[in-house]
């Protein structure tokens, strides 16, 4: 007889991938400037750090809140004592609002649509146990955030099925790719009951068009099955295009009196706007009264606390500062983003154009000893023990092309950031200047570099593997 359910003994988590296994060889060799300045720097943390001194001189201006006070008077018993799971209606009301703010107000939300979650690992798990049964599939274009194999698989029993999108387009989403995604889940008898997209794009950087987002509304529409918009990285759009909420297409294309209304789905959270992953701030928002009761009574598995949602109920109430924030904030991802786009371009290599998100979708695609996915990984682990930076290879995403990486740039300093970029160039140009094996003729490997520079990391040893390296 087993002692251990199969749940508990499966390797279905997706922990041995290579976006996983980054980060735990950054934790037995983490950077630091002084302690440890040779040690492994984190790029696969797509965590906001640029803009805590205005959250910081914010709380000192008003103690209260932290303080668990209103008007002066401790309300500490009454956050202590136990709180259904519908959450405080103030910070609800506050979070709706905040969520109107970012997309300019085009669109406005009812906080009774709304389910509160510990983040939005938890909501996005939360919407599968609400609309698959274990065995149906959710079509999600490529790449895709490595973490969703955890989230939307390992529990709930769901199956994702790829919409692949390739560099020819910048990764956009076409008829034809969602069409193929369907009929291969089809093919694989396997009932599609929904499509996931993030807006903008982890890993890629980009907002969806108003093109794309009219494609998918009205292929959902067709086939009859659910979108869920995950909008965790709204506010943290910095450059043009703009950001188009699915709930505004929604609005302007008339569905507002069709099944359609109910059937689309929007995820949001704090962790990277605001930049409190820790605070774990999740959000469904859903037109469907039954998905919202569900999901509430599903929400008492990871519940915010009441002190959390108090706090960030008096902040999110500062109108005047958050409009500051969000405003200041984007101008600080968009100036490091500038500079680590530049600082690779110095190298020769280039990024996807992106404008919005904490990360570059990175070609190194001229860097590969040959256009497979071996390749890949075999100058990911060089990057990672050799130059010292853990960034993500674009296998860990699905990417139907080898050769892509993200790599994160607001979740370290700027001097950090300007290691980070020198460790790449040192190692390019201590390299020897070769020709690349990968196939020039062939327009999905060629580099979208202008720059003539074609080279390997070719003095780097592939003689480690994460199960024998020893530190």
């Amino acid at each position: 007889m087993k002692l251990l359910s199969e749940k508990a003994t499966c390797n279905s988590h997706g922990q041995d991938s290579s976006y996983f296994l980054g980060w735990q060889e950054y934790e037995k060799n983490p950077y630091d400037e002084v302690q440890n300045p040779k040690g492994i720097i984190q790029m696969g943390l797509a965590e906001n750090q640029l803009s805590f001194d205005l959250l910081e001189s914010w709380l000192g201006q008003n103690p209260d809140a932290v303080g668990f006070k209103r008007n002066g008077e401790s309300i500490f018993r009454e956050l202590a004592l136990f709180q259904d799971y519908n959450g405080l209606p103030a910070f609800k009301n506050a979070l709706v609002k905040f969520m109107a703010e970012i997309r300019g107000n085009k669109v406005t939300f009812d906080s009774n649509n709304l389910v509160l979650t510990a983040g939005a690992t938890s909501a996005n798990e939360t919407l599968m146990f609400c609309l698959a049964d274990p065995g149906d599939a959710f079509l999600l274009p490529t790449p895709y955030y490595p973490g969703f194999d955890r989230d939307l698989k390992w529990r709930t029993g769901a199956e994702i099925v790829p919409i692949q999108c390739t560099s020819l387009n910048g990764f956009r989403i076409t008829e034809s790719a969602l069409e193929e995604s369907y009929r291969l889940a089809k093919s694989r008898n396997l009932r599609v009951k929904g499509v996931l997209v993030t807006n903008p794009s982890n890993p890629l950087g980009t907002t969806l068009t108003r093109k794309e987002l009219e494609l998918l509304v009205s292929f959902v529409a067709e086939k009859g099955i659910h979108l869920i918009s995950d909008e965790i990285y709204s506010g943290t759009v910095f450059n043009s295009p703009k950001f188009f909420s699915v709930m505004e297409i929604l609005i302007e294309n008339n569905y507002m009196s069709t099944d359609v209304w109910d059937r689309v789905h929007i995820v949001y959270s704090l962790s990277k706007d605001l930049g409190l992953p820790g605070f774990r701030i999740g959000a469904i928002y859903s037109n469907d009264d039954v998905i919202v009761s569900a999901a509430t009574k599903m929400s008492s598995f990871g519940l915010i606390s009441s002190q959390t949602q108090y706090f960030l109920s008096v902040m999110l109430s500062d109108k005047k500062f958050m409009k500051k924030y969000i405003s200041e904030n984007q101008k600080r991802l968009k100036k490091r983003h500038a500079m680590l786009v530049k600082g690779l371009e110095s190298t020769g290599i280039n990024c996807l154009e992106s404008n919005a998100g904490l990360f570059c979708w990175i070609d190194m695609r001229h860097l590969l000893k040959s256009n497979t996915f071996e390749a890949e990984i075999e100058l990911w682990k060089k990057i990672v023990y050799e130059v010292g930076l853990n960034i993500s290879p674009g296998s860990s995403c699905h990417c139907a092309e080898p050769g892509w990486f993200r790599a994160c740039f607001a979740n370290m300093s700027e001097d950090t950031l300007n290691l980070a970029v020198q460790r790449i160039k040192s190692s390019v140009d201590s390299s020897d200047v070769i020709s690349t094996n990968v196939d020039q003729n062939n327009p999905t490997n060629q580099n979208t570099s202008t720059s003539p520079k074609k080279k390997l990391f070719s003095k780097w040893g592939f003689r480690l593997s994460f199960n024998d390296r020893e530190r």
